[in-house]
């Protein structure tokens, strides 16, 4: 289980897993032998609200860093994900078929979209935000949303 860094603003308490990395967008990376599983932060899953359907790009699809590796729709929102890396998606989460609110629920754990082999992982790392940083981007957007700015 990852260690959280979390921050409240008005009502919410968003938490920021510290053992992945981090779009400025709200998809979140983390590497796993030698690959990479992607997938929604906390902030992002609250903020479009319940998930109603995930579309994950397939097994074998190419993406490129920034390109839409998934979308979802809730009541509020259709977003398109934009991946956080390179490569070639190698698995995709089967529970999302049924049951996409497990992104809700569980967006660090079993609410994850995909792993991807990455083709640059290092060069990807340098492009994503740290666990802090991605907190304070957080704090950053929560707060303008809490004051309708």
């Amino acid at each position: 289980m990852p260690e959280f860094l979390e921050v409240a603003i008005d009502k919410f308490t968003f938490r920021v897993a510290s053992d992945r990395l981090y779009t400025e967008e709200g998809v979140w990376a983390k590497l796993e032998a030698g690959s990479v599983r992607v997938g929604l932060s906390d902030f992002l899953q609250q903020r479009s609200g319940d998930i109603a359907f995930v579309d994950v790009k397939p097994v074998g699809a190419r993406v490129n860093a920034g390109e839409e590796i998934a979308t979802i729709e809730t009541v509020k929102v259709n977003v398109g994900l934009g991946s956080p890396v390179a490569g070639r998606v190698t698995e995709t989460n089967p529970v999302l078929r049924s049951a996409p609110e497990t992104i809700n629920a569980d967006p660090y754990g079993g609410g994850w979209l995909a792993i991807i082999e990455a083709s640059d992982w290092p060069a990807d790392q340098r492009r994503l935000l740290t666990p802090g940083a991605y907190l304070n981007a957080v704090k950053r957007l929560a707060g303008e949303e809490a004051s309708g700015a």
